[in-house]
């Protein structure tokens, strides 16, 4: 993997984070929305990241390598093979919350039933901001990992005008 092959990899990683951002906006501004174009209460969304295949043999380098550290490497399924490693990162889907809709006694709401209970989304504001703060610093750790590869690329084309 070059410098610019790990610049892809933070890139995808920042897009992804961006999308799990937009979508936890999305479920703070539906929070109380209790009828959407299909009738029902809004159903909070959740992003689902897959991993992006990678360069054969990537993994089996960097093992070696770290000796000690390899132990703490994840030794999840790659699609590519046993010698596959995850380059990057994009949105799989974005996925509907099954949880069903919290039930609140509001006999005045025009979308109250007979009973007088209203269906409002499953929406838990602290788990929402958690998943911001979650996506927001991935993001900036992702943009700070860019920077440092910039930092690396400018040296190596000073080393070489030397």
């Amino acid at each position: 993997m070059n410098l610019f092959g790990l610049m892809e990899t933070s890139g995808s990683a920042m897009q992804a984070e961006r999308m799990r951002a937009e979508v936890v906006a999305a479920n703070m501004a539906n929070a109380e929305t209790t009828r959407t174009a299909s009738g029902q209460p809004y159903h909070r969304q959740m992003v689902v990241f897959a991993a992006n295949s990678g360069e054969p043999g990537f993994l089996n380098s960097l093992t070696a390598a770290s000796g000690a550290m390899s132990s703490a490497l994840p030794s999840l399924p790659q699609p590519g093979g046993v010698d596959a490693v995850a380059s990057g990162v994009h949105v799989a889907q974005v996925v509907e919350d099954p949880a069903p809709p919290l039930k609140r006694y509001d006999p005045g709401h025009p979308d109250a039933g007979p009973d007088g209970y209203v269906a409002y989304p499953d929406i838990n504001p602290l788990t929402e901001m958690v998943d911001l703060m979650g996506a927001t610093r991935a993001y900036g750790l992702n943009g700070s990992a860019v920077q440092a590869e910039k930092g690396m690329i400018t040296a190596a084309l000073e080393i070489a005008k030397a």
